[in-house]
């Protein structure tokens, strides 16, 4: 056989892998509104940039007439791209082969890359679009789970790992995309859940369809399972591209800085306009955060689910920052269970991959009631705790309204290695609202001459100032300069916690 004739064999072959099920598999996978496997690809990463590896692997199974059954590529196309013109190492699962299902095979593609982007430093992106384990391939198919498992452990701190959720994904398969930094779903194509809706019957009679119990609004909503839901693939996978675009390409190196066209000294008249005079009536902490941060980008995660805490990403004089605020339009901004969950995961990412926090406080309290108490706000709100007294980034705060009680301390207080906190002169600073702490003082009896003088010595940020316990209290329109002027000096910041194996949150 001559060169030319071998060249066409392997054009041939490619041919075939690059059709995956074939034509009418791929032709039902498009009446369900879903693109392809190579397809996403396309939409994810960089034009021509797409790398394959493997693609003539094909599965090693013979029961249940497997042996006549082989698909070149084995159910997912696995590789290396690039986002932005930076590297990252993807797998796209082919819903068109076996249905996605994951074989021996197909976990060793996906393990393959995943070592590599651990190896190389670069970022990993699951399109996760699979009918589970490959029954007819039994334990194995389950050791091949495990071993992604293992892998999403190790890289966990060290790459960003990435889930996208682009159909059903089921039992053993969910628990690789929970173990990954962020997880995004698509509304009426993916759905997640450990078992599915006749389970749920047989076991607990209840009755519920696909969508109610794992699809994108229930788990972006109820569980905060996902961080984002979308209306389409195009969106979701846009997105991804936006969320990396902030982030490092490992734990090494520092988060990409932009040169932006907002200017560094940028003041803001508006925000003396925004903390209302009465300090129980709300106000929407976007606004703040949209008027300070460069172009008022905001890049919303977990927007959701526990909306009385905001966190995201932005950039500040073109440093990408991690963003924590209280949402004083929802709950009035206290902490609950949700919310410290919410804050402490995404505290924590910040911290493994050098992205400097900046927390906006406006906060009464931790929710009182029977069910926070009995559901752990003790040991959930202590996961908060932990994840600022445990973060070695760059920490800034700006107290814009109230800060009672252990609320001031687990939000990034100074005393917590909090580097620069300010307050707006609008801050209230106390162990709890004058309303309460007199009636502790007087014993229920309190009068309004009372509360008014505990209100002047108490409901003002100049105590904390005189302690040291702020750096500064500013005018707000100067919150952008300060916190860019801030985050220059903190760049070279050097800071580690006691050596040890690994700290015990509290789960």
């Amino acid at each position: 056989m001559s060169m030319r004739e071998k060249l066409e064999l392997l054009q041939k072959r490619r041919a075939e892998a690059e059709l995956g099920g074939g034509a009418e598999r791929i032709k039902a996978q498009h009446d369900k509104g879903k693109m392809t496997a190579r397809e996403r690809l396309d939409v994810l990463l960089d034009p021509g940039s797409f790398v394959e590896l493997d693609r003539f692997v094909t599965h090693r199974a013979t029961d249940f007439g497997l042996a006549d059954e082989r698909y070149l590529g084995d159910g997912v196309v696995t590789g290396h791209g690039r986002i932005e013109g930076r590297l990252v190492y993807v797998f796209s699962q082919d819903f068109t082969v076996f249905g996605g299902s994951l074989s021996e095979t197909h976990a060793e593609k996906i393990c393959k890359v995943m070592d590599l982007a651990l190896r190389n430093g670069a970022p990993i992106i699951g399109l996760n679009d699979s009918g589970g384990a490959r029954i007819q391939e039994g334990v194995v198919s389950l050791g091949g789970y495990a071993e992604i498992f293992l892998r999403n452990t190790l890289a966990s701190g060290v790459v960003p790992q990435i889930s996208a959720i682009l159909g059903p994904c089921a039992g053993g398969a969910v628990y690789s995309p929970a173990i990954t930094d962020f997880v995004f779903m698509v509304r009426g194509i993916s759905y997640m859940f450990v078992t599915g809706p006749s389970v749920v019957k047989t076991v607990t009679h209840e009755d519920v369809t696909f969508d109610q119990l794992g699809g994108a609004d229930a788990h972006a909503t109820t569980s905060g399972v996902a961080h984002f839901a979308y209306d389409s693939e195009l969106e979701a996978l846009t997105a991804i591209r936006t969320l990396l675009s902030y982030l490092p390409s490992n734990n090494l190196d520092d988060p990409p800085v932009r040169t932006t066209g907002d200017p560094v000294d940028r003041r803001d008249e508006e925000l003396l306009e925004i903390v209302p005079d009465s300090a129980t009536q709300p106000y929407d902490m976007h606004d703040v955060i949209r008027r300070i941060v460069d172009h008022g980008e905001f890049f919303e995660v977990h927007k959701a689910f526990a909306e009385n805490l905001i966190v995201g990403f932005a950039r500040l004089g073109g440093r990408p920052v991690g963003l924590v605020a209280n949402q004083p339009a929802v709950l009035a901004g206290v902490l609950d269970i949700n919310a410290s969950l919410k804050g402490a995961r995404f505290i924590r990412f910040c911290d493994a991959f050098n992205i400097p926090l900046v927390t906006f406080e406006d906060v009464p309290g931790f929710l009182p009631g029977v069910a926070q108490e009995h559901g752990g706000i003790i040991k959930h709100g202590a996961k908060l705790l932990y994840a600022y007294c445990e973060a070695t980034v760059p920490k800034l705060t700006v107290i814009t309204r109230k800060a009672y009680g252990g609320a001031y301390d687990v939000m990034n207080s100074k005393h917590v290695r909090g580097d620069y906190n300010v307050a707006w002169p609008t801050a209230e600073i106390a162990v709890m609202g004058p309303k309460g702490a007199v009636e502790v003082l007087y014993k229920g009896d309190a009068t309004e001459a009372q509360e008014s003088e505990y209100r002047e010595k108490f409901a003002h940020p100049y105590l904390a100032a005189a302690r040291g316990y702020l750096d500064d209290i500013i005018d707000p329109r100067d919150t952008r300069p300060r916190l860019i002027e801030a985050l220059t000096t903190l760049a070279t910041k050097r800071d580690r916690n006691p050596p040890k194996k690994h700290g015990n949150l509290p789960l």
